[in-house]
C-alpha cells in the first residue's frame, strides 16, 4: 500500500489494492491470470503465488510463465523463533537438543507448501534432525500455539514475529538472510549460529513482486517497471518498508524473472525430498 500511494501520485491515476485471500494466494493469482492483458490488472506476489504453489499442487492450472515479471518489490526475512521456556540460547543448541531427542520436537507453519513450512523442512534436511510438522491456517494461530507451548519452534515472517520477540514472548534464534537485519541487529543469521550444525550458508526468505498477465504490451510493462523502481528508491518509501520489516528492492523485470527461476530451483528438490503436497 505504501507503493500504491507513491505510484498513484506518479501515474496521476488512483491504483486500487484488492485483497484476494484464500488458498495460499492461488485465488488472487488465478484472477490476474484470467484478466485482460491491458495493464489495468496486476498481481503482487512471488514465492508462494507463482513459484512454490505449482510445485506442491497438481491441481493448480497456472505457472509463473503465465505472467510477465515487472519487478521485485521487496524481500521479507524469515526468523526462527521458539518459546523462552525452551531454554535454548541459539540455533546450535536447539539442533543438538533435537538430535539427542529424535521425534520429540515439533514445528509449526502457516500451512503445507508455504515458505514457512519449507524453511523448516530445509533445516531438517541440512541439519539431519527429525521434527513433526504441524500446519496451521495462517501464521497467527501457529504463533499463539508456539507461545502456549503446543509446538516448539517455527519460522515466521520477521515483521509479524518482531513485536512478540521485543515483548519477550518469543525467543528469536536466527534470521534466514545472508547478513543481519538492520531493524533487528541483535538477531544472528542461521549461517552464524547454526554453522556447527550443518546450516552454514543457509539462506531463504520471502519476496513480493509485481507481475502482469502474459501478453501485456511491452510499453505498458516498461512504464510500470520504471515507476516501481523510482518509487522504491525514494527515501520515504524505503523507510516505510524498513519500519514494517521489509527490505525494498526495486529490481528490473529481468532480475525478477531470474529470481523466480532461482526460487523454483531452490525449492523443487526440497519438495521432492519431503513429499510436501497439498493435494
Amino acid at each position: 500500500r505504501h507503493l500504491e500511494q507513491s505510484m498513484s501520485a506518479t501515474l496521476g491515476q488512483k491504483l486500487v489494492v484488492e485483497n484476494r485471500p484464500g488458498a495460499n494466494g492461488v485465488l488472487g493469482a488465478q484472477a490476474v491470470k484470467s484478466a485482460a492483458p491491458d495493464g489495468y490488472t496486476l498481481l503482487v506476489g512471488a514465492n508462494n503465488e507463482v513459484a512454490i504453489n505449482r510445485l506442491v499442487s497438481s491441481t493448480i492450472k497456472y505457472s509463473w510463465q503465465d505472467f510477465t515479471p515487472v519487478g521485485l518489490i521487496a524481500s521479507q526475512p524469515l526468523v526462527l523463533v521458539t518459546s523462552p521456556k525452551m531454554g535454548v540460547k541459539n540455533t546450535d543448541e536447539f539442533i543438538k537438543l533435537a538430535k539427542a531427542n529424535p521425534g520429540r520436537f515439533s514445528y509449526g507453519s502457516s500451512g503445507v507448501g508455504t515458505s514457512l513450512h519449507l524453511a523448516g523442512e530445509m533445516v531438517k534436511e541440512q541439519a539431519g534432525i527429525f521434527m513433526t510438522h504441524i500446519p496451521y491456517r495462517g501464521s497467527g494461530p501457529a504463533l499463539l500455539d508456539l507461545m502456549g507451548g503446543s509446538v516448539d519452534v517455527m519460522f515466521d515472517n520477521l515483521p509479524s514475529a518482531l513485536p512478540q520477540i521485543k515483548a519477550g514472548k518469543l525467543k528469536a534464534l536466527a534470521v534466514t538472510t545472508k547478513t543481519r537485519i538492520p531493524m533487528a541487529p541483535d538477531i544472528p543469521t542461521l549461517d552464524e549460529t547454526g554453522g556447527d550444525s550443518g546450516l552454514k550458508g543457509y539462506e531463504v526468505g520471502g519476496g513480493s513482486g509485481l507481475l502482469a498477465p502474459r501478453g501485456t504490451p511491452p510499453e505498458v510493462l516498461r512504464k510500470f517497471e520504471t515507476d516501481v523502481r523510482a518509487a522504491l528508491n525514494t527515501p520515504s518509501v524505503r523507510e516505510q518498508y524498513a519500519a514494517n520489516g521489509l527490505i525494498a528492492v526495486g529490481s528490473s523485470a529481468q532480475e525478477f524473472g531470474a529470481y523466480l527461476k532461482s526460487e523454483i530451483a531452490r525449492w523443487a528438490p526440497v519438495i521432492r525430498a519431503t513429499g510436501a503436497q497439498v493435494d
